[in-house]
Protein backbone atom coordinates (compact mmCIF):
# COMPACT_ATOMS: atom_id res chain seq x y z
CA UNK A 1 0.00 0.00 0.00
CA UNK A 2 1.37 3.41 -0.97
CA UNK A 3 0.68 6.63 0.90
CA UNK A 4 1.11 9.48 -1.62
CA UNK A 5 3.83 12.02 -0.99
CA UNK A 6 2.36 15.12 0.60
CA UNK A 7 -0.59 13.31 2.17
CA UNK A 8 1.09 11.64 5.13
CA UNK A 9 -0.62 14.14 7.44
CA UNK A 10 -4.01 13.06 6.06
CA UNK A 11 -3.55 9.38 5.13
CA UNK A 12 -2.10 6.61 7.27
CA UNK A 13 -1.53 2.86 7.06
CA UNK A 14 -1.72 0.94 10.34
CA UNK A 15 -1.68 -2.84 10.66
CA UNK A 16 -2.37 -3.22 6.95
CA UNK A 17 -5.41 -0.93 7.02
CA UNK A 18 -5.89 2.51 5.52
CA UNK A 19 -7.08 5.53 7.50
CA UNK A 20 -7.90 9.20 6.86
CA UNK A 21 -7.61 11.95 9.46
CA UNK A 22 -11.16 13.02 10.25
CA UNK A 23 -12.29 16.61 9.77
CA UNK A 24 -15.41 15.71 11.81
CA UNK A 25 -14.07 13.95 14.92
CA UNK A 26 -16.43 11.83 16.94
CA UNK A 27 -18.72 10.94 14.06
CA UNK A 28 -18.84 7.85 11.85
CA UNK A 29 -20.26 7.96 8.33
CA UNK A 30 -20.83 4.25 7.65
CA UNK A 31 -19.88 2.46 10.86
CA UNK A 32 -16.14 2.65 10.16
CA UNK A 33 -13.53 2.01 12.85
CA UNK A 34 -12.09 5.08 14.60
CA UNK A 35 -8.65 5.21 16.20
CA UNK A 36 -6.65 7.91 17.96
CA UNK A 37 -3.09 8.63 16.81
CA UNK A 38 -0.89 11.69 17.27
CA UNK A 39 -3.65 13.71 18.88
CA UNK A 40 -6.07 13.20 15.99
CA UNK A 41 -8.93 10.85 15.16
CA UNK A 42 -8.46 8.57 12.17
CA UNK A 43 -11.24 6.82 10.24
CA UNK A 44 -10.67 3.44 8.60
CA UNK A 45 -11.08 3.72 4.82
CA UNK A 46 -12.60 0.42 3.74
CA UNK A 47 -10.90 -1.12 0.70
CA UNK A 48 -14.00 -3.22 -0.02
CA UNK A 49 -16.43 -0.30 0.06
CA UNK A 50 -14.42 2.41 -1.69
CA UNK A 51 -12.71 2.14 -5.08
CA UNK A 52 -9.94 4.70 -4.45
CA UNK A 53 -9.06 2.94 -1.19
CA UNK A 54 -8.85 -0.32 -3.14
CA UNK A 55 -6.66 1.43 -5.72
CA UNK A 56 -4.19 2.49 -3.04
CA UNK A 57 -4.30 -0.96 -1.45
CA UNK A 58 -3.28 -2.68 -4.71
CA UNK A 59 -0.32 -0.33 -5.10
CA UNK A 60 -1.76 2.56 -7.08
CA UNK A 61 0.96 5.15 -7.45
CA UNK A 62 -0.66 8.03 -9.35
CA UNK A 63 -3.20 9.26 -6.77
CA UNK A 64 -3.70 12.87 -7.93
CA UNK A 65 -5.67 14.36 -5.04
CA UNK A 66 -3.91 16.91 -2.83
CA UNK A 67 -4.87 18.69 0.36
CA UNK A 68 -5.95 21.84 -1.50
CA UNK A 69 -7.62 20.14 -4.47
CA UNK A 70 -10.91 21.33 -5.89
CA UNK A 71 -12.63 18.05 -6.66
CA UNK A 72 -15.79 17.14 -8.57
CA UNK A 73 -17.11 13.72 -7.55
CA UNK A 74 -19.55 12.15 -10.02
CA UNK A 75 -21.73 9.46 -8.48
CA UNK A 76 -21.14 10.33 -4.83
CA UNK A 77 -24.04 8.11 -3.65
CA UNK A 78 -24.62 8.50 0.10
CA UNK A 79 -21.18 9.96 0.72
CA UNK A 80 -19.01 7.06 1.93
CA UNK A 81 -15.98 7.69 -0.31
CA UNK A 82 -16.69 11.41 -0.57
CA UNK A 83 -16.33 11.75 3.20
CA UNK A 84 -12.79 10.31 3.01
CA UNK A 85 -11.97 12.71 0.19
CA UNK A 86 -13.28 15.45 2.50
CA UNK A 87 -10.77 14.33 5.14
CA UNK A 88 -7.93 14.43 2.61
CA UNK A 89 -8.73 17.81 1.01
CA UNK A 90 -8.95 19.67 4.31
CA UNK A 91 -7.83 22.81 2.48
CA UNK A 92 -9.95 22.18 -0.62
CA UNK A 93 -13.48 21.39 -1.75
CA UNK A 94 -15.44 18.30 -2.79
CA UNK A 95 -18.43 18.95 -5.04
CA UNK A 96 -20.56 15.80 -4.68
CA UNK A 97 -22.95 15.01 -7.53
CA UNK A 98 -25.62 12.34 -7.11
CA UNK A 99 -28.64 11.41 -9.23
CA UNK A 100 -30.63 9.19 -6.84
CA UNK A 101 -32.98 11.11 -4.56
CA UNK A 102 -32.72 8.45 -1.85
CA UNK A 103 -28.92 8.51 -1.76
CA UNK A 104 -28.93 12.29 -2.02
CA UNK A 105 -30.83 12.63 1.27
CA UNK A 106 -28.06 10.76 3.09
CA UNK A 107 -25.41 12.74 1.20
CA UNK A 108 -26.92 16.08 2.28
CA UNK A 109 -26.84 14.98 5.92
CA UNK A 110 -23.13 14.14 5.71
CA UNK A 111 -22.28 17.33 3.83
CA UNK A 112 -24.04 19.33 6.53
CA UNK A 113 -21.39 18.22 9.02
CA UNK A 114 -18.44 18.87 6.71
CA UNK A 115 -17.78 22.40 5.51
CA UNK A 116 -15.76 21.34 2.46
CA UNK A 117 -18.43 19.01 0.96
CA UNK A 118 -21.06 20.52 -1.34
CA UNK A 119 -24.03 18.32 -2.34
CA UNK A 120 -25.43 18.59 -5.87
CA UNK A 121 -28.31 16.62 -7.33
CA UNK A 122 -27.97 16.08 -11.05
CA UNK A 123 -27.11 13.92 -14.04
CA UNK A 124 -23.41 13.34 -14.71
CA UNK A 125 -24.11 13.06 -18.45
CA UNK A 126 -25.27 16.71 -18.50
CA UNK A 127 -22.49 18.81 -16.95
CA UNK A 128 -24.02 21.97 -18.36
CA UNK A 129 -27.01 21.48 -16.04
CA UNK A 130 -24.97 21.88 -12.84
CA UNK A 131 -22.00 23.94 -14.08
CA UNK A 132 -23.40 27.09 -12.45
CA UNK A 133 -22.79 25.53 -9.01
CA UNK A 134 -19.29 24.18 -9.59
CA UNK A 135 -16.95 26.36 -11.65
CA UNK A 136 -13.47 25.13 -12.56
CA UNK A 137 -12.01 22.16 -10.68
CA UNK A 138 -8.61 20.50 -10.49
CA UNK A 139 -9.80 16.89 -10.59
CA UNK A 140 -12.87 14.95 -11.68
CA UNK A 141 -13.42 11.64 -9.90
CA UNK A 142 -16.07 9.40 -11.47
CA UNK A 143 -17.81 6.39 -9.96
CA UNK A 144 -21.06 6.04 -11.89
CA UNK A 145 -22.61 2.69 -12.75
CA UNK A 146 -23.78 3.10 -16.35
CA UNK A 147 -22.64 2.88 -19.94
CA UNK A 148 -20.25 5.40 -21.46
CA UNK A 149 -18.20 5.86 -18.31
CA UNK A 150 -15.05 7.08 -20.06
CA UNK A 151 -16.99 9.56 -22.17
CA UNK A 152 -18.74 10.96 -19.10
CA UNK A 153 -15.40 11.55 -17.39
CA UNK A 154 -13.91 13.25 -20.47
CA UNK A 155 -17.01 15.43 -20.95
CA UNK A 156 -16.87 16.64 -17.35
CA UNK A 157 -13.13 17.25 -17.44
CA UNK A 158 -13.70 19.41 -20.52
CA UNK A 159 -16.66 21.22 -18.96
CA UNK A 160 -14.82 22.10 -15.75
CA UNK A 161 -11.28 22.57 -17.12
CA UNK A 162 -9.92 19.77 -14.96
CA UNK A 163 -6.29 18.84 -15.48
CA UNK A 164 -6.61 15.38 -13.92
CA UNK A 165 -9.20 12.66 -13.62
CA UNK A 166 -9.86 9.33 -11.95
CA UNK A 167 -12.26 6.81 -13.45
CA UNK A 168 -13.49 3.83 -11.45
CA UNK A 169 -14.50 1.58 -14.34
CA UNK A 170 -17.29 -0.86 -13.50
CA UNK A 171 -17.02 -3.47 -16.24
CA UNK A 172 -20.40 -5.11 -15.62
CA UNK A 173 -22.19 -1.77 -15.68
CA UNK A 174 -20.53 -0.89 -18.99
CA UNK A 175 -21.19 -4.19 -20.80
CA UNK A 176 -22.28 -7.31 -18.95
CA UNK A 177 -21.51 -9.52 -21.96
CA UNK A 178 -17.92 -8.35 -22.56
CA UNK A 179 -14.82 -9.46 -20.70
CA UNK A 180 -13.70 -6.93 -18.06
CA UNK A 181 -10.31 -6.72 -19.78
CA UNK A 182 -11.94 -5.66 -23.04
CA UNK A 183 -14.03 -3.06 -21.22
CA UNK A 184 -10.93 -1.59 -19.57
CA UNK A 185 -9.07 -1.49 -22.90
CA UNK A 186 -11.98 0.29 -24.58
CA UNK A 187 -12.19 2.85 -21.76
CA UNK A 188 -8.45 3.47 -22.13
CA UNK A 189 -8.87 3.94 -25.89
CA UNK A 190 -11.76 6.37 -25.43
CA UNK A 191 -9.85 8.53 -22.97
CA UNK A 192 -6.81 8.72 -25.23
CA UNK A 193 -9.03 9.64 -28.17
CA UNK A 194 -10.29 12.60 -26.12
CA UNK A 195 -6.77 13.97 -25.75
CA UNK A 196 -6.06 12.59 -22.27
CA UNK A 197 -2.90 10.80 -21.20
CA UNK A 198 -3.41 7.62 -19.20
CA UNK A 199 -1.01 7.79 -16.26
CA UNK A 200 -2.01 4.49 -14.67
CA UNK A 201 -4.57 1.73 -15.04
CA UNK A 202 -4.95 -0.91 -12.32
CA UNK A 203 -7.50 -3.61 -11.73
CA UNK A 204 -8.90 -3.57 -8.20
CA UNK A 205 -9.07 -7.32 -7.58
CA UNK A 206 -9.39 -8.84 -5.05
CA UNK A 207 -11.08 -5.91 -3.30
CA UNK A 208 -13.48 -4.94 -6.11
CA UNK A 209 -14.27 -7.62 -8.68
CA UNK A 210 -14.37 -6.55 -12.35
CA UNK A 211 -13.33 -3.00 -11.49
CA UNK A 212 -10.34 -0.93 -12.56
CA UNK A 213 -9.05 2.53 -11.74
CA UNK A 214 -7.77 4.68 -14.59
CA UNK A 215 -5.90 7.89 -13.75
CA UNK A 216 -5.55 10.47 -16.51
CA UNK A 217 -4.15 13.93 -17.06
CA UNK A 218 -4.03 16.48 -19.85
Amino acid sequence: MRIPTGLRDRLMEANGRLYTLSVDPGHRVYGEKLIMRGGGEWREWSVTRSNPAAYLAVGGSAFPIKRDSRLLYLGAASGTTASHFSDIVDQGTVHCLEFSARSFRDLVRICGRRGNMIPLMGDATRPESFAFAVGDVDIVYQDVAQKGQATILADNMDAFNAGRGMLAVKARSEDVTASPHDVFVEAHRTLVSRGLRVVECRTLDPHEKDHAMIVVER
